[in-house]
């Protein structure tokens, strides 16, 4: 099934940002100890009044549900409820999905995989190119770069 990542947006109430913040770090702690965690974070709001963005990587979809059914996220969500009366919004991914969204193009589907791999080539051929043309002449001058 592959790595899945998990983004929870949600609001802390007015003037209870810094209790929000506390209790959601106190729970990606405890959830770094679920089995198959791989990693999270917690991105606060840029400006007061925008929402908090949680984002969670599991090994397996598994994994993650085995984290959202269990006791202890039960008991950390309820202390959330305390100072946030907003409904969380989740969206869930493979992480690989994550790489060349669609949800950012106009269409309904990811351009083909042909065309991604020439847009990446087309960026790094000429990176590799230039370090080649400029660095070659300065190793070449390198006396030990001679020996070999």
């Amino acid at each position: 099934m592959g790595q899945v990542t998990r983004i929870v947006h949600r609001r802390a109430d007015p003037g209870r940002e810094k209790d929000y913040e506390e209790l959601a770090r106190g729970m990606l702690e405890a959830c770094a100890r679920a089995k198959g965690y791989l990693f999270s974070t917690l991105i606060p709001p840029r400006v007061q009044g925008e929402e908090f963005h949680v984002v969670l990587s599991f090994v397996s979809q598994c994994d993650l549900d085995a984290w959202r059914r269990s006791q202890v996220a039960h008991e950390w969500h309820e202390r959330i409820k305390e100072v946030s009366s907003h409904a969380p919004e989740y969206r869930t991914f493979k992480t690989t999905e994550l790489w060349f969204s669609a949800s950012g193009l106009t269409g309904n589907k990811q351009p083909p995989r042909w065309r991604m791999a020439i847009v990446i080539w087309m960026g790094i051929f000429p990176i590799a190119s230039f370090y080649v043309w400029f660095l070659f002449p300065i190793l070449q001058s390198v006396h030990s770069f001679h020996a070999w």
